[in-house]
């Protein structure tokens, strides 16, 4: 695993908490993204734990290009914010998640194997409230949801419209009165019709194509009880 911080001592610590991990070793660190494109390169880590804003090269910048410089190394983001717009530049750019700094180190460790195992480690409903806030529709700048969405069978398009509003997928499972197992490959599915690669992306493009909005999130997330929260 490479650790990627501008502040020598936020890479000691977090060096310090993965260390008792048996199934983490911590191969390198970068003080920023241009040197982490050049270590990654070098040692090819699985994982980059990745601070998003850095001098010289920041965080997002340098997830797009370790997507072609070392595209086997996962990226986990971190940021000081909750909600930072940031977050969703590196989501876009192949981030496969992202964690608030001030998380524990239990969940720092269960996101870092999350990523490792190729899943995106970004809870649902945190996931949706970066999107809600910092990915807008421009009028007349998308194409509108009806063109991505005529690759998809409808029953498809719920569970892609359910998936961007926060839920999960065995809340999906219950709204829907599906198996789990169904959903699942309703999502894989989702995926490959759409060419993005894991959820954080495809909700990314639900937002994008405005298939769901803001207020439609809310309300969804209303209904099916849960409260909107960081949770890794």
């Amino acid at each position: 695993m490479l650790i990627v911080d501008d502040q020598p001592l936020v890479r000691r610590g977090l060096s310090l908490i993965l260390s008792p991990d048996p199934a983490v070793e911590v191969v390198g660190e970068a003080e920023n993204g241009a040197q982490a494109v050049t270590l990654a390169r070098q040692l090819a880590p699985d994982v980059a734990v990745m601070d998003i804003r850095m001098p010289v090269l920041d965080g997002v910048d340098a997830t797009r290009e370790l997507a072609t410089a070392a595209p086997d190394c996962r990226v986990l983001a971190l940021s000081t914010f909750d909600l930072d717009e940031y977050v969703v530049g590196a989501l876009r750019a192949g981030a496969y998640g992202f964690l608030p700094k001030d998380s524990s180190p239990e969940d720092l460790s269960a996101a870092i194997r999350t990523v490792h195992t190729g899943e995106a480690a970004v809870a649902p409903r945190l996931l949706t409230r970066l999107i809600a806030a910092y990915v807008r529709t421009p009028v007349g700048a998308r194409p509108g949801p009806e063109a991505p969405a005529r690759q998809l069978t409808p029953r498809e398009v719920e569970v892609w419209r359910l998936m961007a509003t926060g839920l999960d997928n065995t809340e999906i499972s219950r709204t829907m009165d599906l198996s789990l197992s169904t959903v699942k490959n309703y999502i894989t599915s989702i995926f490959g019709k759409l060419a993005v690669r894991d959820r954080a992306q495809a909700v990314i493009a639900a937002y994008e194509s405005g298939l769901v909005t803001a207020r439609a999130a809310e309300e969804t997330g209303a209904r099916a009880g849960n409260h909107p929260g960081p949770r890794a």
